[in-house]
C-alpha cells in the first residue's frame, strides 16, 4: 500500500487568490516545491485534493481548473518533482451552475475525494498525513481517518485555540524540514 502526502491546492501549495483559476495569478508559497520533492524523497506519493467551488457559481469551468493544474505540473517539471494525482470538487450547495449545484459527497470536508484516490492509488489512510490552511481540510482528514493532520499558516486566518489539527505549521516548507529530519 502507499503513503500519500494529501495536500490542499490554494493557501498550501500557492498562494491564496479567490477563485484561482488564471495561471498569471498562480504564484507558489515560498518552499513549496522544496516541500514536494522532499514528500518524494521520503516514500510519499504527492496527490492534490482542493474544492473549486468557483466552477459551481459560474466563474470559470472545469478545464479552466485542468489547464491550471497542467500549469503547476509544468513548473513543478521544470523543477524536476511532480504532483501524482489532483482530485477537486467543483460542487457547492449555492452554486448558481445548476449541474454543481446542491450537496455532494466530494465537497471538503466531506471524504469524497479521498476515497476516490484510495480506490485508485492503493492507499494505507493510517500512514498518510493531510496538509491544508483551512479547518475543512483538517476535518476531511479526520472524516476519512488519515494518521496525521497538519494545519499550515500559509492561507487563510486559523484560530490555533480552536483546531483538532495534530500539528501546526508556518507553512508547507517547515512542516516537509520536520518530517524529513525525524525520518
Amino acid at each position: 500500500m502507499n503513503k500519500v502526502i494529501f495536500l490542499d491546492r490554494d493557501g498550501t501549495i500557492n498562494k491564496e487568490v479567490n477563485y484561482l483559476y488564471k495561471t498569471d495569478e498562480f504564484e507558489f508559497i515560498d518552499g513549496a516545491i522544496e516541500a514536494i520533492k522532499t514528500f518524494h524523497e521520503l516514500g510519499f506519493k504527492v496527490i492534490v485534493i482542493t474544492n473549486q467551488a468557483g466552477v459551481a457559481r459560474g466563474y470559470y469551468e472545469e478545464k479552466d481548473v485542468q489547464t491550471l493544474h497542467n500549469y503547476l505540473d509544468k513548473v513543478l517539471q521544470e523543477h524536476n518533482t511532480f504532483i501524482d494525482a489532483y482530485y477537486y470538487c467543483p460542487h457547492h450547495p449555492e452554486g448558481t451552475v445548476e449541474k454543481y449545484s446542491g450537496k455532494c459527497n466530494c465537497r471538503k470536508p466531506e471524504i469524497g475525494m479521498i476515497e476516490q484516490a484510495k480506490m485508485d492509488y492503493d492507499i494505507d489512510l493510517i500512514t498518510s498525513i493531510i496538509i491544508g490552511d483551512k479547518e475543512s481540510d483538517i476535518l476531511t482528514g479526520k472524516n476519512a481517518g488519515i494518521g496525521k493532520t497538519v494545519l499550515v499558516k500559509s492561507g487563510h486566518p486559523i484560530d490555533q485555540g480552536k483546531t483538532v489539527a495534530d500539528e501546526i505549521y508556518d507553512n508547507l516548507y517547515s512542516f516537509s524540514r520536520k518530517l524529513k529530519n525525524n525520518d
